[in-house]
Protein backbone atom coordinates (compact mmCIF):
# COMPACT_ATOMS: atom_id res chain seq x y z
CA UNK A 1 0.00 0.00 0.00
CA UNK A 2 1.24 3.40 -1.13
CA UNK A 3 1.96 5.56 1.72
CA UNK A 4 -0.03 9.20 1.80
CA UNK A 5 1.72 13.00 1.38
CA UNK A 6 1.15 12.68 5.42
CA UNK A 7 3.07 9.45 6.15
CA UNK A 8 5.91 10.70 3.36
CA UNK A 9 6.31 13.86 5.62
CA UNK A 10 6.45 11.98 9.20
CA UNK A 11 9.31 9.60 7.40
CA UNK A 12 11.21 12.67 6.26
CA UNK A 13 10.75 14.74 9.36
CA UNK A 14 12.05 11.40 11.53
CA UNK A 15 15.07 11.25 9.11
CA UNK A 16 15.97 14.43 8.93
CA UNK A 17 15.54 15.83 12.67
CA UNK A 18 17.20 12.32 14.20
CA UNK A 19 20.53 12.93 11.60
CA UNK A 20 20.53 17.02 12.54
CA UNK A 21 20.61 15.80 16.54
CA UNK A 22 23.56 14.07 16.55
CA UNK A 23 25.23 16.30 13.30
CA UNK A 24 23.99 19.81 15.41
CA UNK A 25 25.97 18.24 18.60
CA UNK A 26 29.12 17.39 16.49
CA UNK A 27 28.92 20.93 14.88
CA UNK A 28 28.99 21.94 18.22
CA UNK A 29 32.17 20.25 19.35
CA UNK A 30 33.95 21.65 15.71
CA UNK A 31 33.84 25.13 17.13
CA UNK A 32 36.91 27.33 19.06
CA UNK A 33 36.07 30.66 21.04
CA UNK A 34 37.56 32.91 23.84
CA UNK A 35 36.24 32.31 27.17
CA UNK A 36 35.52 34.21 30.41
CA UNK A 37 38.46 36.32 32.23
CA UNK A 38 39.95 36.62 28.99
CA UNK A 39 41.03 33.31 28.47
CA UNK A 40 42.29 32.45 25.18
CA UNK A 41 40.55 30.67 22.34
CA UNK A 42 39.95 26.98 22.91
CA UNK A 43 37.56 24.32 21.74
CA UNK A 44 33.71 24.28 22.94
CA UNK A 45 34.24 21.15 24.73
CA UNK A 46 30.66 21.97 27.32
CA UNK A 47 29.66 18.18 27.43
CA UNK A 48 27.19 18.60 30.27
CA UNK A 49 25.61 21.51 28.78
CA UNK A 50 24.67 19.97 25.42
CA UNK A 51 23.17 17.26 27.41
CA UNK A 52 20.91 20.15 29.52
CA UNK A 53 19.58 21.26 25.87
CA UNK A 54 18.77 18.09 24.70
CA UNK A 55 16.63 17.09 27.91
CA UNK A 56 15.12 20.51 27.47
CA UNK A 57 14.10 19.36 23.83
CA UNK A 58 12.52 16.46 25.53
CA UNK A 59 10.74 18.86 28.00
CA UNK A 60 9.20 20.17 25.79
CA UNK A 61 7.00 16.75 24.60
CA UNK A 62 5.32 17.64 27.47
CA UNK A 63 4.46 21.05 26.19
CA UNK A 64 3.56 19.31 22.84
CA UNK A 65 1.24 16.60 24.83
CA UNK A 66 -0.36 19.36 26.62
CA UNK A 67 -1.10 21.25 23.17
CA UNK A 68 -2.20 18.19 21.45
CA UNK A 69 -5.17 17.68 24.77
CA UNK A 70 -6.41 21.10 24.61
CA UNK A 71 -6.79 21.08 20.74
CA UNK A 72 -8.56 17.54 21.00
CA UNK A 73 -11.01 18.71 23.75
CA UNK A 74 -12.12 21.70 21.49
CA UNK A 75 -13.18 18.96 19.07
CA UNK A 76 -16.72 17.16 18.86
CA UNK A 77 -15.45 13.83 19.01
CA UNK A 78 -12.41 13.45 20.76
CA UNK A 79 -9.55 11.06 19.74
CA UNK A 80 -6.80 11.67 21.76
CA UNK A 81 -6.14 9.19 24.35
CA UNK A 82 -4.13 11.29 26.92
CA UNK A 83 -3.57 7.43 28.94
CA UNK A 84 -3.84 7.15 32.52
CA UNK A 85 -3.04 9.34 35.71
CA UNK A 86 0.57 7.95 37.20
CA UNK A 87 2.98 9.27 39.56
CA UNK A 88 5.84 10.93 37.79
CA UNK A 89 8.21 9.29 40.12
CA UNK A 90 7.93 6.58 37.89
CA UNK A 91 10.31 8.27 35.77
CA UNK A 92 12.39 9.61 38.00
CA UNK A 93 14.77 6.51 37.94
CA UNK A 94 14.72 5.89 34.33
CA UNK A 95 15.64 9.21 33.74
CA UNK A 96 18.67 9.44 35.93
CA UNK A 97 19.79 6.50 33.74
CA UNK A 98 19.08 8.97 30.92
CA UNK A 99 20.75 11.87 32.17
CA UNK A 100 23.51 9.57 32.77
CA UNK A 101 24.21 7.70 29.45
CA UNK A 102 23.32 10.86 27.45
CA UNK A 103 26.39 12.88 29.16
CA UNK A 104 28.87 9.87 28.71
CA UNK A 105 27.68 9.64 25.41
CA UNK A 106 28.22 13.73 24.64
CA UNK A 107 31.76 13.14 26.33
CA UNK A 108 32.56 10.40 23.85
CA UNK A 109 30.89 12.28 20.71
CA UNK A 110 33.71 15.21 21.07
CA UNK A 111 36.61 12.27 20.92
CA UNK A 112 35.20 10.01 17.86
CA UNK A 113 33.49 10.70 14.83
CA UNK A 114 29.86 11.13 14.54
CA UNK A 115 29.32 8.50 12.05
CA UNK A 116 31.12 5.84 14.81
CA UNK A 117 29.45 7.19 17.26
CA UNK A 118 25.93 6.78 15.52
CA UNK A 119 26.87 2.83 14.45
CA UNK A 120 28.95 1.96 18.26
CA UNK A 121 24.95 2.77 19.50
CA UNK A 122 23.75 -0.20 17.86
CA UNK A 123 25.48 -1.90 21.26
CA UNK A 124 22.23 -1.13 23.03
CA UNK A 125 20.36 -4.51 21.79
CA UNK A 126 23.18 -6.90 23.09
CA UNK A 127 22.23 -5.20 26.71
CA UNK A 128 19.20 -5.19 26.52
CA UNK A 129 18.71 -8.49 25.25
CA UNK A 130 21.09 -9.84 28.21
CA UNK A 131 19.27 -8.11 30.81
CA UNK A 132 15.82 -8.35 29.92
CA UNK A 133 16.97 -12.78 30.33
CA UNK A 134 18.30 -11.77 33.42
CA UNK A 135 15.71 -9.46 34.86
CA UNK A 136 12.44 -9.34 33.13
CA UNK A 137 12.32 -13.58 32.50
CA UNK A 138 11.92 -13.01 28.73
CA UNK A 139 12.88 -15.60 26.49
CA UNK A 140 14.98 -14.64 23.32
CA UNK A 141 14.57 -16.11 20.08
CA UNK A 142 17.37 -17.68 17.88
CA UNK A 143 16.95 -15.39 15.89
CA UNK A 144 17.40 -12.89 18.72
CA UNK A 145 20.30 -14.44 19.84
CA UNK A 146 22.16 -14.68 16.07
CA UNK A 147 21.59 -10.72 16.02
CA UNK A 148 23.29 -9.85 18.96
CA UNK A 149 26.68 -12.30 18.17
CA UNK A 150 25.53 -10.28 14.87
CA UNK A 151 26.00 -7.52 16.31
CA UNK A 152 29.27 -7.83 18.36
CA UNK A 153 31.22 -9.12 15.34
CA UNK A 154 30.08 -5.04 14.13
CA UNK A 155 31.20 -3.10 16.73
CA UNK A 156 34.41 -4.97 16.65
CA UNK A 157 34.76 -4.23 13.06
CA UNK A 158 34.02 -0.75 13.50
CA UNK A 159 36.50 -0.42 16.48
CA UNK A 160 39.00 -2.03 14.25
CA UNK A 161 38.07 0.79 11.63
CA UNK A 162 39.07 2.85 14.04
CA UNK A 163 41.76 1.61 14.85
CA UNK A 164 43.35 1.45 11.68
CA UNK A 165 42.39 4.48 10.40
CA UNK A 166 44.50 6.93 9.39
CA UNK A 167 42.55 10.29 9.66
CA UNK A 168 43.92 11.10 13.44
CA UNK A 169 44.17 15.10 12.49
CA UNK A 170 40.73 15.80 15.02
CA UNK A 171 41.53 13.22 17.63
CA UNK A 172 44.41 11.16 19.15
CA UNK A 173 44.11 7.37 18.76
CA UNK A 174 43.74 6.80 22.49
CA UNK A 175 40.82 9.91 22.20
CA UNK A 176 39.24 8.08 19.66
CA UNK A 177 39.07 4.33 21.28
CA UNK A 178 38.09 6.24 24.49
CA UNK A 179 35.59 7.75 22.99
CA UNK A 180 34.17 4.58 21.43
CA UNK A 181 34.48 2.27 25.03
CA UNK A 182 32.88 5.13 26.50
CA UNK A 183 29.64 4.91 23.82
CA UNK A 184 29.47 1.29 24.25
CA UNK A 185 29.72 1.68 28.29
CA UNK A 186 27.07 4.09 27.75
CA UNK A 187 24.64 1.67 26.13
CA UNK A 188 24.74 -0.40 29.12
CA UNK A 189 23.40 2.43 30.97
CA UNK A 190 20.58 3.15 28.49
CA UNK A 191 19.69 -1.28 28.40
CA UNK A 192 19.12 -0.60 32.27
CA UNK A 193 16.96 2.57 31.29
CA UNK A 194 14.92 0.35 28.93
CA UNK A 195 14.69 -2.44 31.21
CA UNK A 196 13.41 -0.09 34.56
CA UNK A 197 10.61 1.46 32.08
CA UNK A 198 9.72 -1.89 30.73
CA UNK A 199 9.09 -3.26 34.37
CA UNK A 200 8.08 -0.42 36.10
CA UNK A 201 6.70 2.24 33.82
CA UNK A 202 5.09 0.45 30.87
CA UNK A 203 2.63 -1.70 32.88
CA UNK A 204 0.72 1.95 32.98
CA UNK A 205 -1.33 3.41 29.88
CA UNK A 206 1.58 6.48 29.64
CA UNK A 207 1.76 8.50 26.40
CA UNK A 208 5.07 8.34 24.79
CA UNK A 209 4.99 12.09 24.61
CA UNK A 210 4.13 12.27 28.26
CA UNK A 211 6.42 9.67 29.48
CA UNK A 212 9.10 11.63 27.03
CA UNK A 213 8.54 14.81 28.51
CA UNK A 214 8.63 13.66 32.10
CA UNK A 215 11.92 12.00 31.98
CA UNK A 216 13.06 15.09 30.18
CA UNK A 217 11.85 16.76 32.68
CA UNK A 218 13.81 15.37 35.38
CA UNK A 219 16.86 15.04 33.62
CA UNK A 220 16.71 18.66 32.99
CA UNK A 221 15.77 20.06 36.15
CA UNK A 222 18.66 17.17 37.78
CA UNK A 223 21.62 18.52 35.31
CA UNK A 224 20.67 22.02 35.40
CA UNK A 225 21.28 22.00 39.26
CA UNK A 226 24.78 19.58 39.24
CA UNK A 227 26.26 21.78 36.94
CA UNK A 228 26.75 24.11 40.30
CA UNK A 229 28.94 21.48 41.79
CA UNK A 230 30.45 20.63 38.77
CA UNK A 231 32.38 23.74 38.23
CA UNK A 232 34.08 23.11 41.31
CA UNK A 233 34.99 19.31 40.72
CA UNK A 234 38.51 19.29 39.22
CA UNK A 235 38.79 16.41 36.29
CA UNK A 236 42.48 17.46 35.08
CA UNK A 237 43.36 16.77 31.33
CA UNK A 238 39.99 14.92 30.88
CA UNK A 239 37.98 17.97 30.50
CA UNK A 240 38.79 20.70 27.92
CA UNK A 241 37.48 23.94 29.08
CA UNK A 242 40.69 26.68 31.01
CA UNK A 243 40.04 25.61 34.38
CA UNK A 244 40.03 21.58 34.04
CA UNK A 245 36.75 21.32 35.96
CA UNK A 246 34.43 19.05 35.35
CA UNK A 247 31.95 21.46 33.49
CA UNK A 248 32.43 25.17 33.28
CA UNK A 249 28.98 26.35 32.51
CA UNK A 250 30.14 30.00 32.40
CA UNK A 251 33.00 29.44 29.83
CA UNK A 252 30.28 27.55 27.46
CA UNK A 253 28.17 30.76 27.66
CA UNK A 254 30.95 32.97 27.02
CA UNK A 255 32.07 31.17 24.48
CA UNK A 256 28.59 31.95 22.91
CA UNK A 257 28.47 35.50 23.95
CA UNK A 258 31.90 35.38 21.50
CA UNK A 259 30.82 32.71 18.68
CA UNK A 260 26.78 32.64 18.70
CA UNK A 261 27.48 29.71 15.63
CA UNK A 262 27.34 27.80 18.87
CA UNK A 263 24.04 28.94 20.18
CA UNK A 264 22.74 27.53 16.65
CA UNK A 265 24.02 24.43 17.12
CA UNK A 266 22.91 24.06 20.47
CA UNK A 267 19.33 25.29 19.57
CA UNK A 268 19.64 22.75 16.53
CA UNK A 269 20.12 20.36 18.80
CA UNK A 270 17.10 21.30 21.45
CA UNK A 271 14.43 21.69 18.67
CA UNK A 272 15.50 18.40 16.49
CA UNK A 273 15.06 16.11 19.39
CA UNK A 274 11.74 17.46 20.03
CA UNK A 275 10.77 17.08 16.73
CA UNK A 276 12.57 13.26 16.53
CA UNK A 277 10.36 11.98 19.05
CA UNK A 278 7.92 13.37 18.13
CA UNK A 279 7.85 12.17 14.60
CA UNK A 280 9.24 8.95 15.96
CA UNK A 281 5.79 8.26 17.41
CA UNK A 282 3.78 9.25 14.87
CA UNK A 283 5.93 7.30 12.48
CA UNK A 284 4.58 4.36 15.02
CA UNK A 285 0.98 5.14 15.05
CA UNK A 286 0.78 6.06 11.61
CA UNK A 287 2.76 3.55 9.79
CA UNK A 288 4.73 0.60 11.77
CA UNK A 289 7.06 0.07 14.33
CA UNK A 290 9.05 -1.66 11.59
CA UNK A 291 9.24 1.40 9.50
CA UNK A 292 10.57 3.67 12.56
CA UNK A 293 13.14 0.84 13.04
CA UNK A 294 13.98 1.47 9.34
CA UNK A 295 14.15 4.76 9.55
CA UNK A 296 16.37 4.87 12.63
CA UNK A 297 19.17 2.63 11.00
CA UNK A 298 19.13 5.02 7.89
CA UNK A 299 19.87 7.88 9.94
CA UNK A 300 23.37 6.28 10.28
CA UNK A 301 23.89 7.10 6.49
CA UNK A 302 22.82 10.36 6.78
CA UNK A 303 24.92 11.11 9.17
CA UNK A 304 27.94 9.29 8.12
CA UNK A 305 27.31 11.30 4.34
CA UNK A 306 27.08 14.70 6.03
CA UNK A 307 30.11 14.04 7.76
CA UNK A 308 31.79 12.71 4.82
CA UNK A 309 30.97 15.78 3.04
CA UNK A 310 31.77 18.34 5.37
CA UNK A 311 35.61 16.87 6.30
CA UNK A 312 34.71 15.94 9.24
CA UNK A 313 35.95 12.45 8.78
CA UNK A 314 37.82 10.38 5.96
CA UNK A 315 36.24 6.97 4.24
CA UNK A 316 37.13 3.89 5.35
CA UNK A 317 36.22 0.55 3.76
CA UNK A 318 36.06 -1.26 6.91
CA UNK A 319 33.52 1.29 8.22
CA UNK A 320 31.15 -0.17 5.36
CA UNK A 321 31.79 -3.15 6.56
CA UNK A 322 30.61 -2.43 9.83
CA UNK A 323 27.67 -0.83 9.61
CA UNK A 324 26.27 -3.84 7.19
CA UNK A 325 26.82 -6.03 10.01
CA UNK A 326 25.05 -4.19 12.17
CA UNK A 327 22.25 -3.41 10.44
CA UNK A 328 21.77 -7.24 9.99
CA UNK A 329 22.49 -7.31 13.66
CA UNK A 330 19.99 -4.82 14.35
CA UNK A 331 17.24 -6.69 11.96
CA UNK A 332 17.31 -9.87 13.19
CA UNK A 333 17.14 -8.79 16.47
CA UNK A 334 14.37 -6.92 15.93
CA UNK A 335 12.52 -9.37 13.37
CA UNK A 336 12.95 -7.79 10.49
CA UNK A 337 13.92 -10.56 8.43
CA UNK A 338 10.69 -12.32 9.05
CA UNK A 339 8.41 -10.58 6.44
CA UNK A 340 11.03 -11.19 3.90
CA UNK A 341 12.15 -14.73 4.67
CA UNK A 342 8.27 -15.54 5.00
CA UNK A 343 8.44 -14.96 1.26
CA UNK A 344 10.51 -18.00 0.29
CA UNK A 345 9.19 -21.49 0.58
CA UNK A 346 11.86 -23.02 2.08
CA UNK A 347 12.70 -20.47 5.14
CA UNK A 348 8.95 -20.03 5.66
CA UNK A 349 8.52 -23.19 8.29
CA UNK A 350 11.92 -21.87 10.31
CA UNK A 351 10.20 -18.47 10.64
CA UNK A 352 6.97 -19.77 12.04
CA UNK A 353 8.99 -21.90 14.30
CA UNK A 354 10.84 -18.78 15.35
CA UNK A 355 7.49 -17.28 16.32
CA UNK A 356 5.88 -20.12 17.61
CA UNK A 357 8.28 -20.02 20.82
CA UNK A 358 7.04 -16.52 21.75
CA UNK A 359 4.57 -16.88 24.57
CA UNK A 360 0.72 -16.00 23.88
CA UNK A 361 0.22 -12.46 23.36
CA UNK A 362 3.79 -11.75 23.10
CA UNK A 363 3.75 -10.32 19.83
CA UNK A 364 0.96 -7.71 20.84
CA UNK A 365 3.26 -6.69 23.73
CA UNK A 366 6.07 -6.08 21.87
CA UNK A 367 3.99 -3.72 19.56
CA UNK A 368 2.84 -1.78 22.31
CA UNK A 369 6.21 -1.39 23.82
CA UNK A 370 7.33 0.05 20.52
CA UNK A 371 4.93 2.54 20.71
CA UNK A 372 5.82 3.58 24.04
CA UNK A 373 9.25 3.45 24.10
CA UNK A 374 10.88 6.51 22.22
CA UNK A 375 14.76 6.23 21.86
CA UNK A 376 15.64 9.09 23.15
CA UNK A 377 18.16 7.65 24.36
CA UNK A 378 18.53 8.03 20.97
CA UNK A 379 18.96 11.33 22.35
CA UNK A 380 22.52 12.72 20.93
Amino acid sequence: MAWTKYQLFLAGLMLTTGSLNTLSAKWADTFSAEGCHGDKEHEFNHPFVQAVCMFLGEFSCLLVFHILLCHDKRRPERSFNPGQSFNPLLFFAPAMCDMTATSIMYIALSMTSASSFQMLRGAVIIFTGLLSVAFLGRRLKPSQWVGILTTIVGLVVVGLADFISKDKKEHKLSEILTGDLLIIMAQVIVAVQMVLEEKFVYKHDVHPLKAVGTEGMFGFVVLTLLLIPMYFIPAGQFTGNPRQVLEDALDAFCQIGFKPLILVALLGNTVSIAFFNFAGISVTKEISATTRMVLDSLRTLVIWAVSLALGWETFHGLQVLGFVVLLTGTALYNGLHRPLLARIPYCAAWVQDDEAEEPAGAGERERLLSEARVQAVDSP
